[in-house]
C-alpha cells in the first residue's frame, strides 16, 4: 500500500518485505519442499540429494519410490531416478552442524541481524567478474582448483560425471569421473587440486583413496592403502600433494610421478590434528594452512580452528572460532582456505558468508572482507594464475570469479 495508507514509511515496508522473504528464503532452505519437515542430520529428515539437483527428506525419498523402493519422480521437474541414485546433500548437512542441536535460526547462525546483510565488498575492489555451474549443472559441489598454467578451473560435485573442467572463458571443456565401483570411478569427491604438472588428484571419501587423472579424464594413479578419511588437498609447485585426513587427524605429503602413474612416497608429516579438512599451501614460502573443525559440547558449539604451520612444519599460529570471534565483529566458522600470491591467509566464512583475509602468518590475524556479499554458502576457494579469486558456492551450486574492479 502507498505509505499514507500504511501508516508506516516506505523504507520500513521495504525493510519488513525484505526480512519476510529472508523468511521465507530460511523455510525453503531447512525444510523438506515435499513433507515440509525440517530436515535434521539423520532418521527420515536427513536431506537427500536427487541427480536432478533437487533435495528431499529421506522419508519421501522412500515413499515417493513405492513399496518396491525402484524409481521414483522427482514431484519438481519429473526427473526419474532411482532411490540408489540418491546421496546426502552435504551443504544442508553442514548448516544444520552448524545451527547445532538447539536448531537456531539460519540468520543468527550467519550472523545477521533483523537489519539485513553485511556492508559490501571492502576497500580490496573485488568485483563480480564470472559466474559459472548453477542448478543442475553442477550438484553439490565441494571442491574447486585452478590450473596455473592454463588457467584451466576443475570442480569435484555430486553430479554423475563427478569431476567438470572449465575454460578461461567459462566454458565446460571435460566431464570425467563417473559415479560407480570401477577402480577409476569417484564414489564421493570431498576436494580437488590440480598439480603443476597438469593433472587433476581428487580426494574420494567413498572409498577412503587419493585419484588422479589428466585433463583428459584418464585415470592415471589411484592410492588406497593408508587413509582413513582423506579430505583436503592442495598442490605445491613441485607437483607434490599435500592433503588432510580428517580421521586419522594427520596431514600428509604424497609425491608420485603422475605422467607414468607411480606412487613414490606417502608420508605423514603432522598427526594429533582434530578433524583438518581444508588445507592450503604458500607457492612462495612453502607455508601451510589447516582448517580444524571442533566438535564441543552443547549447542551451537562447533567450530573451526586455523592452524598455520611454516615449511619445516613448525607450528607458527592458531585460532579458533573463539578466539576470532573476540578480536572480529561476528563468528566465524571457516569452510576453505587459500593463500594469495603475496602470502596472505584467506578464508571463506559461512557464518557471514563472506570471503575474509586474516593477512600473513607474521601477522595473523588481522580482519579484511574481500567480498561480503553475494555468496549463500562459500566452501571452495582458489586463485587463478590472473590473481582473479574463485570462490566455489555450494548454496547456489555455482562457480564465482572475482576480479580487481
Amino acid at each position: 500500500r502507498p505509505p499514507s495508507l500504511s501508516g508506516r514509511p516506505a523504507s520500513l515496508s521495504l525493510a519488513a518485505a525484505g526480512m519476510a522473504a529472508e523468511d521465507e528464503a530460511e523455510l525453503s532452505l531447512l525444510e523438506c519442499r515435499v513433507c515440509f519437515e525440517r530436515y535434521g542430520p539423520g532418521g527420515q529428515r536427513r536431506p537427500r540429494n536427487l541427480p536432478c539437483g533437487h533435495v528431499l527428506c529421506r522419508g519421501c525419498v522412500g515413499a515417493l519410490s513405492g513399496p518396491e523402493r525402484r524409481r521414483l519422480e522427482c514431484p519438481f521437474c519429473r526427473r526419474a531416478c532411482g532411490p540408489a541414485e540418491t546421496s546426502d546433500c552435504l551443504p544442508l548437512l553442514q548448516l544444520l552442524e552448524v545451527l547445532g542441536p538447539a536448531g537456531g535460526s539460519v540468520p543468527s547462525a550467519l550472523g545477521r541481524s533483523g537489519g539485513g546483510r553485511a556492508a559490501g565488498p571492502a576497500a580490496a575492489g573485488l568485483g563480480l567478474r564470472l559466474s559459472l555451474g548453477g542448478w543442475g549443472s553442477l550438484v553439490n559441489p565441494t571442491g574447486v582448483a585452478a590450473c596455473r598454467r592454463s588457467g584451466r578451473l576443475a570442480v569435484a560435485h555430486d553430479g554423475k560425471k563427478r569431476i567438470h573442467v572449465f575454460g578461461p572463458s567459462g566454458s565446460c571443456l571435460q566431464r570425467f569421473g563417473e559415479r560407480g565401483d570401477a577402480g577409476n570411478d569417484i564414489k564421493y569427491p570431498l576436494d580437488v587440486t590440480v598439480t603443476s604438472d597438469g593433472h587433476v588428484v581428487v580426494t574420494d571419501g567413498g572409498d577412503c583413496s587419493v585419484k588422479a587423472f589428466d585433463f583428459e579424464g584418464r585415470g592415471v594413479l589411484a592410492v588406497r592403502e593408508g587413509f582413513c578419511l582423506p579430505w583436503g588437498l592442495d598442490a605445491t609447485p613441485e607437483s607434490e600433494v599435500i592433503l588432510t585426513d580428517s580421521e586419522a587427524g594427520a596431514l600428509y605429503r604424497l609425491t608420485a610421478d603422475f605422467k607414468k602413474g607411480k606412487l613414490k612416497k606417502c608420508h605423514m608429516i603432522r598427526s594429533q590434528l582434530i578433524s583438518p579438512r581444508g588445507v592450503a599451501v604458500c607457492q612462495t614460502s612453502g607455508a601451510i594452512v589447516v582448517i580444524e573443525h571442533l566438535k564441543a559440547q552443547g549447542p551451537n558449539n562447533s567450530s573451526t580452528r586455523v592452524k598455520i604451520f611454516s615449511a619445516e612444519m613448525d607450528l607458527i599460529g592458531q585460532m579458533d572460532s573463539f578466539g576470532l570471534n573476540l578480536v572480529f565483529p561476528s563468528k566465524i566458522y571457516t569452510t576453505a582456505v587459500a593463500f594469495d600470491k603475496e602470502g596472505r591467509v584467506i578464508v571463506t566464512d559461512v557464518c557471514s558468508q563472506a570471503v575474509i583475509c586474516l593477512g600473513k602468518p607474521e601477522e595473523f590475524p588481522i580482519f579484511n572482507p574481500l567480498i561480503s556479499h553475494g555468496l549463500s554458502y562459500p566452501v571452495g576457494l582458489t586463485y587463478m594464475a590472473n590473481n582473479s579469486l574463485v570462490v566455489l558456492d555450494s548454496g547456489d551450486h555455482s562457480i564465482k570469479i572475482y576480479s580487481s574492479t
